[in-house]
């Protein structure tokens, strides 16, 4: 058996995608009821990573934290959202947009079950304590649950944002 090789940061960057990613076009990360901040830059990261954007609530300590969470240091694909969010999630459906929401629910499907996103897809994320709230989950098209061995309910929203939004690239 021959050792493992890494791959040079070179070879990383010409075995990527050609171009980048076209801002609002696919994938939609939605964490809209934050709580933490420090989740917020971890969606970011991911957010670049698998060519998504992220739309958050312009709440008053959010853009500092995405600053702080920006560890990539370049300009990110943000859109803040101003007023109710429920009505933005209502622009979207009418703009041709699926809505998937992390959450569970009796209809919710397994996130192996889950196909890669064939259209524009807004993955709503709830927050730790509470999860997705009525006006959230009334608007969603589908459900997905990320099944879990250990004795914790859910796993934080950056870590269950993360898992969804790299199957739905297609990238796992």
């Amino acid at each position: 058996m021959t050792a493992a090789r890494l791959r040079t940061r070179s070879e990383i960057r010409t075995q990527r995608r050609p171009r980048a990613h076209s801002c609002w076009d696919h994938l939609i990360a939605a964490p809209l009821w934050p709580m933490h901040g420090v989740n917020l830059g971890t969606l970011l990261r991911t957010c670049d990573a698998t060519g998504a954007c992220l739309a958050v609530p312009r709440l008053p300590w959010v853009p500092e934290a995405l600053e702080r969470g920006n560890t990539l240091r370049h300009k990110q694909c943000v859109h803040f959202i101003n007023g109710r969010v429920d009505r933005w999630l209502d622009r979207q459906r009418e703009g041709g947009a699926s809505i998937l929401g992390v959450e569970l629910t009796d209809e919710s499907v397994r996130l192996a079950d889950l196909p890669a996103a064939r259209r524009r897809t807004i993955v709503v994320l709830g927050n730790e304590g509470s999860g997705i709230p009525p006006e959230g989950l009334e608007r969603l098209d589908l459900a997905v649950e990320i099944p879990m061995v250990g004795s914790g309910n859910s796993l934080n929203v950056a870590v269950a944002g993360s898992l969804v939004l790299y199957k739905l690239a297609g990238l796992c």
